[in-house]
């Protein structure tokens, strides 16, 4: 008999086995089917709990899929499925002369195949055909329990990437690092989604479900397209059970008022002769969420980056820039936003290659006498034993730092203390982030700084500080803390990562110790979470990234909607200028095309103010400036993904250029 308790059971069951599960489906009184999902030591991880659901507007009894028969294939079985008929199950009791339904017939029939495909996964093909026109709340075409009378709503963590990375108690849609009205993220608009899979990991095992998030699932004459909606629940609030939902229903939702909607409000229109055709595969990975992602990918691939310009063309623009708007003479390159003067005489590095590279052009020769004229008086030339001597100073001030157990804490009225916007939120809402904590990027980053002191000055107790500082993270596996100005310290952050790879691999390479290489490729692979494998039809969101899933101020910005660029901009210019390559770090997923990805996805922000699809944020009279031309070739802070528009505060180019030649360095 079934361990699933909350479906009727004849005693009857089929069963299907692949590399890392085993499949039992079950023939319920009204006819097949649930499934149970076990792994290969018997442990029961997941419970599908229908084939399928309809609920109609005017019946409040949902209709379930089911079959009275079946048909054996060669992988697996095809169930000949109709959607339920309350009144056929009243007739002959006591509500047979009261209730009356008006359904005869199915409103719907058709087929769901359950097999296992080539890789030894669960494959789901449903393809059903309307009978009626009804107006319908859902159709509910996967519906996943992870954990039911099993683990529950226990979990290592749970993965629905760009929207929500909840671990150990944590809530999806939790408040941790969000407020209302945007802390419930269970049925988000689609554009915020970040790649197809949703995954749920306990002690070892990670469940997922890999579905098709751009193909329309029905459209009917000329109406509405209906595309897969995912639904996420760890723990499940949504039906307030003692599991993890992972599902897929239509209607999608198509703004963000729509959001969220378990029951629709506009409910969906389906017509006879109607085709609903959907697909997904169910996974058990051993590992966590990032490992299910991650083989998502490899099986996958990456997509073939979208780039708007070639890369020389990207670098001409760029270069030119710095020649004309964001040069200002004797002040150097830059630009200003308000009262922010961002100029510096220092001379990008990727000019000098540009000009190597490019010797013979107007443009080359007109920058290379920017450069001559910022060019510093010659300086005395230091000792080494002077610049050991600094170096020193430098470490000694970093390991006063650092704590007996190895760590680094936040300091939020200390040496943290450089935009005030978590003492605003600490004094107007709550804390964002509690003197003393910790997190990662804290520790990565100081551990960075002392290699580099070890390296410049050979004393073994700078090294030994940066691995006790690695050391005391190893037992952490969600990056935290990148952006801990701003927003909540322990919400999931790409920055973390980026730098984290950096941290981890450079410690590698230093010490030889095998698991710095492995955090190395671990925090690369988080990096997944955060970066948009996708485009949708009305945005070009491919390879933008979310910067951290949680708000900033805990009310000003929301980064599951809005995309940033420059961290994972900042953590490709630190490896190149620490000789990293991610490519070689983890050869199992091709970086260097991800690399290219995220790199190019940002020539779609830069400012071009012959195009009015910029607004500044907090500082209005910036936007005259952008105007004038002069942020042409700076990217954007922010990108919507729901709206497409672009906005906030201008970042250098020089970000972008970096991030071409470590591509283009192959």
């Amino acid at each position: 008999m079934a361990n699933y308790k909350k479906a009727s059971c004849t005693g009857k069951s089929l069963k299907l086995s692949g590399g890392s599960f085993d499949l039992v489906i079950y023939e319920r009184i009204c006819g097949w089917g649930f499934c149970e999902i076990y792994n290969k030591e018997g442990k029961l991880l997941a419970v599908l709990d229908h084939f399928g659901e309809l609920k109609l507007r005017d019946q409040d009894i949902p209709m379930r899929l089911e079959a009275e028969t079946y048909e054996e294939t060669e992988n697996g079985f095809v169930f000949n499925v109709t959607t339920t008929l309350p009144y056929k199950k009243l007739i002959g009791t006591s509500f047979e002369g009261w209730v009356g339904y008006p359904f005869e017939s199915p409103v719907l029939h058709g087929t769901v195949t359950v097999e296992t495909d080539r890789e030894k996964r669960i494959s789901i093909k449903t393809s059903l055909y309307s009978e009626k026109n009804v107006y319908a709340e859902y159709l509910r075409l996967l519906w996943l329990y992870v954990g039911q009378d099993s683990f529950g709503a226990e979990k290592t963590d749970a993965l629905f990437p760009g929207i929500d990375w909840p671990v150990g108690k944590e809530w999806s849609s939790g408040m941790d690092f969000f407020k209302d009205p945007w802390a419930n993220r269970c049925i988000p608009h689609p554009n915020k989604v970040a790649s197809p899979v949703l995954a749920v990991s306990h002690n070892g095992d990670a469940v997922s479900v890999e579905y098709d998030l751009d193909t329309p699932v029905t459209r009917w004459f000329g109406y509405n397209e209906y595309y897969s909606q995912p639904v996420f629940a760890a723990p499940n609030f949504i039906e307030r059970k003692e599991n993890s939902l992972l599902g897929i229903m239509i209607p999608d939702v198509k703004t963000e008022a729509d959001e969220n909607q378990p029951y629709a409000k506009t409910p969906i229109e389906i017509h006879k002769g109607q085709v609903f055709e959907f697909s997904a595969k169910i996974l058990v990975t051993k590992g966590k969420c990032i490992d299910a992602l991650s083989e998502y990918v490899k099986r996958n691939g990456l997509p073939k980056p979208e780039p708007k310009y070639s890369p020389d063309e990207a670098l001409t623009k760029i270069a030119n820039a710095f020649n004309t708007n964001l040069w200002h003479g004797e002040d150097g390159f830059g630009y200003t936003q308000g009262h922010s003067r961002s100029l510096s005489r220092r001379v990008p590095g990727f000019l000098h290659r540009y000009v190597k590279e490019h010797p013979d052009t107007e443009l080359s020769k007109q920058i290379s006498e920017k450069i001559k004229l910022l060019a510093p008086p010659p300086a005395p030339e230091k000792s080494a034993e002077e610049r050991k001597t600094a170096e020193i100073k430098r470490g000694e001030q970093i390991l006063s730092w650092q704590k007996e157990d190895g760590s680094f804490r936040f300091e939020p009225d200390g040496r943290h203390y450089s935009k005030d916007d978590f003492r605003v939120a600490r004094a107007f809402i709550e804390p964002m982030g509690y003197d003393g904590d910790t997190a990662l990027y804290m520790n990565t980053t100081a551990a960075l700084d002392l290699m580099s002191v070890y390296e410049q000055t050979g004393e073994e107790r700078f090294a030994e500080a940066a691995k006790r500082a690695l050391d005391f993270c190893a037992d952490m596996f969600r990056p935290e803390g990148g952006d801990f100005w701003e927003t909540p310290l322990h919400a999931p952050n790409l920055l973390a990562a980026g730098v984290s790879v950096n941290a981890y691999y450079y410690a590698y390479r230093l010490f030889g110790v095998e698991a710095y290489r492995e955090k190395a490729v671990w925090y690369l692979r988080t990096l997944l979470a955060f970066t948009h494998l996708r485009r949708p039809k009305n945005v070009n969101s491919l390879y933008n990234t979310k910067p951290c899933l949680c708000c900033s101020d805990w009310y000003f910005a929301n980064w599951v909607r809005d995309f940033v660029q420059w961290e994972v901009l900042h953590s490709i210019s630190q490896a190149a200028s620490l000789g990293i390559r991610w490519e070689k770090i983890d050869p199992e997923i091709d970086w260097l095309t991800y690399i290219e990805g995220v790199v190019t996805a940002a020539y779609n922000w830069m400012a071009d103010h012959t195009k009015d699809n910029w607004r500044p944020h907090n500082i209005p009279s910036s936007l005259e400036h952008f105007r004038a031309g002069e942020y042409d070739c700076c990217f954007s802070d922010t990108f919507n993904s729901v709206t497409g528009n672009i906005a906030g505060m201008v970042i250098s180019p020089e970000a972008i250029a970096n991030g071409i030649y470590y591509f283009l360095s192959k």
